[in-house]
């Protein structure tokens, strides 16, 4: 395909004068004269308007699996929109690649996990998640049970929901969040918060911390627990051995929910089609979103078990929830030929027994860097620490959080797009990544660390 011929100037002109970008400062922005411009990508790599070409460590956002370029895609979406371009699911009514679409995602939850409610992002099905668990337990005659309990530095959206079941607390200020009946507890980080605990202990404690608020609260008013499998955005965090089992044991013990938000680890990121099955669990609701298309179509879903669904079929009466593009036949026929490439390239036993254990010894490479403290992976999905004494998970003094920047900053001049999470770097690459496009990301880190060096050191002063 022959790349337009865009005036980047321009365009950096017109995004100060008009666009206001998602999560960004946008004082740095005008600093900065503009956003950079990425005007193509192929595979796993992406163009910006000043003719770099960028590695792609984080498919995109944490979502295009499948790499960029796929012409099968495009014809989906292309022949899709030539037959029925759009229609609702209002009035009883639905569409053919809308109801495929279902179908094959229950094949691929298994279990109970027979039905599927469709949205356009992993913020609102997250909302969705909130609205259909406080009206089950109302219509289910509990109508005490509003309560979720998340964990400090989860990402779950950033709509109102969204970021309130989240635990990111510099998110929280912007519209007077957390809504009321979100509870945070600990998160499972333990480079970051259990150092030198033995794993398995750390684990335990943390998944004590939620049967402890759950006690404090009353069980009686406790709707759901809610979490991600690997926190992807608070900086891949990795749960300890056991800890999964233990949340799984808790909920059941006391009868609440278990929520596990798969945005960003569902459709193979762990070496599984979702990453509560790699921890060997069973939730009762699944949003998912992200690699759904590879980011092809904004769409989104949740799983829910059938044990809810018959409660809402036989006493929920209407649930008035749902948005003008909730199974949008475009995005849904994408997201089924996008499951279809998938499958065919086999792409996640790729992640189990090839690509993802080469990345997680590429990693390892980094580990004698004197400004890494740990590097840590799961599938397609990992972390650097950066810390300023080796052997410690000690960050530079006085100026925790800036670490990260500095190196993503680096990469990015390098030719390789991380992102920058507090002290750390995380990759997140698609899927069809090759062995020489991970020697390559691991060569630029490593480079990058040396060159970021300086910069860190005097941070201290």
């Amino acid at each position: 395909m022959v790349a337009r011929n865009y005036n980047i100037p321009e365009l950096r002109r017109l995004d100060l004068e008009h666009h206001l970008p998602a999560q960004a400062n946008y004082g740095e922005l005008v600093t900065l004269g503009g956003s950079r411009i990425i005007t193509r990508a192929d595979g796993c790599t992406i163009h910006d308007g000043d003719g770099n070409a960028i590695l792609d460590g984080m498919a995109g956002l944490w979502c295009v699996n499948v790499g960029y370029g796929r012409e099968e895609l495009v014809q989906a979406a292309t022949d899709q929109m030539r037959e029925l371009p759009f229609y609702n699911t209002f009035f009883k009514t639905a569409t053919p690649p809308t109801v495929m679409l279902a179908t094959k995602l229950a094949e691929k939850l298994g279990g109970d996990l027979q039905h599927v409610f469709f949205n356009s992002s992993g913020s609102e099905a997250n909302d969705t998640v909130m609205r259909m668990v406080r009206h089950y337990w109302n219509v289910h005659g509990q109508p005490k049970r509003t309560i979720f309990i998340s964990r400090w530095n989860a990402y779950h959206g950033s709509t109102m929901a969204g970021a309130s079941l989240g635990g990111m607390k510099h998110m929280h200020p912007i519209g007077g969040l957390p809504i009321p009946g979100v509870e945070h507890v600990a998160q499972p980080y333990k480079f970051g918060e259990g150092f030198n605990e033995d794993e398995e202990a750390f684990g335990a404690r943390c998944a004590q911390e939620i049967e402890d608020r759950i006690l404090k609260v009353g069980p009686e008013n406790v709707a759901a627990f809610i979490g991600e499998p690997v926190q992807g955005a608070g900086g891949v965090i990795i749960p300890p051995k056991g800890y999964w089992k233990r949340v799984e044991a808790i909920c059941k013990k006391y009868g609440i929910l278990l929520v596990i938000d798969e945005v960003i680890c569902g459709f193979g990121r762990l070496g599984s089609w979702f990453g509560f099955q790699h921890f060997g669990v069973t939730p009762d609701l699944v949003p998912m979103a992200k690699g759904l298309s590879s980011g092809y179509m904004p769409i989104s879903a949740v799983g829910v078990s059938h044990k809810i669904v018959e409660v809402l079929r036989e006493k929920g009466g209407d649930f008035v929830h749902g948005y003008t593009y909730s199974g949008h036949p475009v995005a849904a026929a994408v997201a089924l030929k996008n499951l279809e490439i998938i499958e065919r390239e086999g792409l996640v036993d790729r992640v189990k027994t090839d690509i993802g254990p080469y990345y997680a010894e590429a990693l390892k490479r980094l580990d004698d860097d004197p400004l890494v403290g740990e590097t840590r992976s799961l599938g397609l999905i990992g972390a650097v620490e950066i810390v300023s004494k080796k052997g410690t998970n000690e960050r530079f003094t006085g100026v925790e959080g800036k670490a990260g920047p500095i190196v993503r900053d680096t990469c990015i001049r390098n030719g390789l797009m991380v992102r920058g999470i507090r002290d750390s770097i995380v990759m997140c690459p698609p899927l069809t990544i090759s062995r020489a496009e991970i020697d390559r990301m691991i060569d630029i880190i490593a480079r990058s660390l040396r060159e970021a060096e300086p910069a860190l050191r005097a941070l201290k002063s």
